[in-house]
């Protein structure tokens, strides 16, 4: 599966210094509209964002999360998006990846799938932190790494390894341990590989979830697509989303 290069070529987030002196205590507007950040993001932005449009059915957009991955499987690379748009009562789940179907790579296919769940549906919103050299934290020091999963269907994923008594010694058969984990989305987010900005977004997206999800008043909204009008629903024939965690 691989992928035909960007159609606009995105920024490269800003790592020196003083872009890593930025608060990470802005609680209040993303750094992009939808429109904005699809096309940042480089991948197919106008096909990405009238599948978008279409699975939205005309609601407005209170706050979204794109995330681009880029894998090298070797001399291939392989890049795939997902897109979370919040309503006022749905969580739209966008993936887009494309194929090449011969050795030349003129003829690419797109494959994309949609799925819309109702917000009162969401289980749960885990937002796990990353941050550096945390012995000499202050309260102006970014995040670096954030990693959002959202559980809605019961799904679970199972982690299972040989257990152990903690004696090196030993070579009793001690069975198997292991760790439940409900998921149905997982993205990863990093400042070095996305930006600051990105991982902001990605709070900001999980409060407004949060919000929207448990009855609590709605954070203030991003700013509005200028391009689009809004869409409709659909559902993902798999989980690939599951795949996202790295």
């Amino acid at each position: 599966m691989s992928s035909q290069p960007p159609t606009s070529k995105p920024q490269a987030p800003d790592h020196s210094p003083q872009a890593f002196h930025h608060s990470s205590h802005n609680h209040s507007v993303q750094g992009q509209s939808l429109d904005g950040a699809l096309q940042q993001a480089g991948f197919y932005p106008l096909l990405v964002a009238d599948v978008v449009d279409d699975a939205l059915d005309g609601r407005d957009c209170l706050a979204h999360l794109v995330h681009l991955e880029t894998h090298f499987d070797r001399a291939e690379v392989r890049r795939h998006i997902t897109v979370l748009v919040l309503t006022e009562d749905m969580l739209v789940i966008t993936h887009v990846d494309d194929q090449q179907l011969d050795e030349a790579g003129e003829q690419i296919v797109a494959q994309i799938s949609t799925e819309s769940v109702p917000v009162s549906q969401i289980r749960s919103v885990v937002l796990s932190y990353m941050y550096a050299q945390p012995q000499n934290y202050k309260p102006s020091d970014p995040v670096r790494e954030v990693t959002l999963s959202i559980a809605w269907s019961g799904g679970q994923r199972l982690d299972v390894g040989p257990a152990s008594c903690g004696d090196p010694q030993c070579e009793a058969d001690h069975g198997y341990s292991g760790t439940i984990a409900q998921e149905d989305i997982v993205l990863r987010i990093s400042a070095e590989a996305d930006g600051l900005q990105a991982v902001q977004d990605a709070k900001l997206f999980a409060r407004a979830l949060r919000a929207v999800n448990t009855g609590s008043p709605t954070p203030v909204r991003h700013a509005p697509s200028a391009t689009h009008p809004r869409p409709r629903m659909g559902v993902f024939a798999n989980r690939l989303s599951r795949g996202h965690k790295r």
